[in-house]
């Protein structure tokens, strides 16, 4: 498979659409050292929803008691890939990062474990990379790295994801590289988190809603 996941990147910007999966302003969260299963319960999924496989694009929000209306509830689309797991969402946010830092006890990050987190951060941008490869995590926003001197800092910058900053640069040369290249940045920096990673996603199971996926309702 030649997908990688740098297409998320390159639909970052496109709305939201009607296809039966997922396209446009993919928020992708990316889990190894725990069991997929784990990770999604884990995420707020119900116990027995992993278990099922139900492809996403079969999902249905369930229908409240009378006079009782359904909690709003989320899809995420899910996969593995080599020691990745996965976790798509779509809603404009990742359930992890608003987890995480809302210190929700079963997404604090472990030793053990690491998680790589891309959150699309619809309504409150500039969107954010969450890295924790331990029980610490670092954030950055997309142009930047986390300043660890990481495996995952330094593909950042050989793909091109690090952009010039103050007080290194001036402020009108960054101005002038955000609008001149600006828009590739969400590309750059996904293809960055595949070179990392190793992760390939296929578009088309994606876009089609083929994948497995579960209702996972907002902490």
């Amino acid at each position: 498979m030649g997908d990688g996941i740098a297409w998320i990147g390159t639909h970052h910007h496109t709305p939201p659409s009607a296809v039966p999966g997922m396209l446009g302003g993919i928020s992708l969260t990316l889990a190894r050292g725990v069991e997929t299963d784990e990770f999604l319960i884990k995420l707020g999924a119900d116990l027995d929803e992993p278990a099922a496989r139900t492809p996403c694009r079969e999902l249905r929000a369930p229908v409240g008691q009378p006079g009782r209306p359904s909690s709003h509830v989320n899809r995420a689309m899910y996969g593995s890939w080599g020691e990745w797991t996965y976790v798509l969402e779509d809603w404009g946010m990742a359930t992890w990062a608003t987890g995480y830092q809302g210190k929700v006890d079963s997404m604090l990050p472990c030793e053990g474990e690491e998680i790589l987190c891309l959150t699309a951060n619809r309504f409150s941008p500039p969107a954010v990379i969450i890295h924790a490869p331990g029980a610490s995590a670092y954030r950055a926003d997309f142009g930047t790295d986390t300043g660890q001197g990481s495996a995952l800092d330094a593909a950042l910058g050989a793909a091109g994801a690090v952009f010039p900053s103050m007080p290194e640069a001036s402020e009108a040369e960054v101005v002038a590289y955000f609008e001149e290249y600006g828009q590739r940045l969400p590309e750059l920096v996904f293809a960055a988190v595949g070179a990392y990673t190793g992760v390939a996603i296929d578009q088309d199971a994606v876009k089609a809603g083929d994948l497995p996926g579960v209702l996972i309702a907002p902490g």
